[in-house]
């Protein structure tokens, strides 16, 4: 390969092929191109520590320049790229430059949804992604608590209410909106959503489920001072987060012609539909075997796509087939996801709920398919061997504290 491998995007995933394809041999130039100011930095923090002002900028760096350039990878950072010419292989820079590339990778993450009501774009309304847009949230904070204004919080999702729990440790007032009956919705079972409703109803939140939104109130300055329901009711705000899902930032490969689907469609191996182009991370949709796709946003899944597609550019074959894994942190909680628990039938608890550690599995049929644990470390590795194995207890024996699962691994 004469050209360079160009990786669009500087975060997890984009810095993991980068590594991977150093790891696995390959010697050419190699130069990820980040459209933020900043190198590559840790996201989960963001909505966490970072927000709660518990963490330095050093402490989110994920890779410094210096240490990118010890392994011949060329960082630049403001380096947006506006359109890839896939006959020529080259990708065209907002400035006019264009750069050459025997392999591309795409990993271009995701944005979060607007929200498309009157009012959506006024000052003081706030999504969660970046590292800016989390410096901004911080911000705002700090007024609100300086001049004792609440925090309104459209969409129960995870960042939705990590945000809230932030929030509250820092004193301010909190209400969250979901237009769902629960909380969690798509991913947890019924009794894990109620539960986590009564941790931040416990903590001071006021929840309001069902919530159909009409407008963000604004002053003369355009400066949001509430969300008024459909029915009229009016929650006073001095800071109003949308945290009602993401997009696959999608569009460089759609304009290119590349296949897409809810994200960039990508096989096990994360090839897309043009065989000198990878992708891997949140901007990706995975075909499964049986046609339909998968689309995760952690952590993990940008780590195993990037080795993935590496190796893929590599001319080898290294399927992402692991079960996957989230988490989220909030207050003093928490909770670990091992497996995919859409289409669940029934569920078996161990532990006690009313302790704050125990772990919900998720059956379908008898099938163990995922499990929820709540400050239960120990579960959550076991269970993520469980499936890995495709060892399925009985709801009897999950249930039951006093049964060795391990002991199922051994047969």
């Amino acid at each position: 390969m004469t050209h360079p491998i160009l990786i669009i995007g500087a975060g997890q995933a984009g810095v993991q092929t980068a590594e991977a394809l150093r790891a696995g041999g390959f010697e050419g130039p190699i130069t990820l191109l980040g459209d933020e100011p900043h190198g590559p930095y840790h996201r989960p923090p963001l909505s966490k520590a970072w927000l709660a002002g518990e963490m330095d900028a050093a402490q989110l760096v994920m890779r410094a320049p210096e240490m990118l350039a010890r392994k011949n990878i060329e960082l630049r950072t403001n380096a947006k790229v506006t359109a890839i010419d896939r006959s020529a292989k080259s990708v065209t820079l907002a400035d006019g430059s264009t750069l050459p590339y025997s392999g591309l990778v795409l990993a271009t993450g995701s944005t979060p949804r607007t929200l498309p009501l009157p009012g959506g774009n006024a000052h003081g309304v706030l999504a969660l992604r970046s590292r800016d847009d989390a410096s901004a949230i911080a911000e705002r904070m700090a007024v609100c608590i300086e001049r004792q204004l609440p925090l309104v919080v459209i969409g129960g999702g995870f960042i939705g209410l990590e945000v809230a729990a932030t929030a509250r440790k820092k004193g301010l007032a909190v209400t969250v909106l979901e237009a769902a009956p629960r909380l969690l919705g798509r991913v947890l079972a019924p009794m894990l959503s109620d539960w986590y409703a009564e941790l931040h109803r416990g903590h001071g939140v006021q929840l309001v489920l069902g919530a159909q939104i009409a407008e963000i109130v604004t002053d003369h300055e355009n400066q949001a001072t509430g969300v008024r329901l459909k029915d009229g009711t009016l929650y006073p705000a001095g800071l109003v987060v949308v945290g009602i899902g993401v997009n696959a930032n999608d569009e460089l490969a759609r304009s290119a012609g590349l296949e897409c689907e809810r994200g960039i469609v990508v096989d096990a191996c994360g090839r897309t539909s043009d065989g000198s182009i990878v992708a891997a991370g949140d901007c990706t949709a995975r075909r499964l075997s049986d046609g339909s796709l998968l689309r995760l946003e952690s952590v993990q899944n940008a780590t195993e796509q990037g080795k993935s597609a590496a190796a893929a550019l590599l001319g080898q074959e290294r399927p992402f087939t692991a079960t996957p894994w989230f988490w989220s942190d909030q207050y003093d909680k928490k909770l670990q996801m091992a497996g995919l628990s859409m289409g669940a039938e029934h569920w078996a608890v161990r532990g006690d709920t009313a302790s704050g550690s125990f772990t919900v599995y998720h059956y379908q049929g008898d099938k163990l398919i995922a499990a929820d644990s709540i400050n239960a470390s120990k579960d959550h590795l076991q269970v993520r061997k469980l499936l890995d194995a495709g060892v399925s207890p009985t709801p009897q024996q999950a249930g039951d504290a006093g049964f060795d699962l391990n002991s199922l691994l051994a047969k």
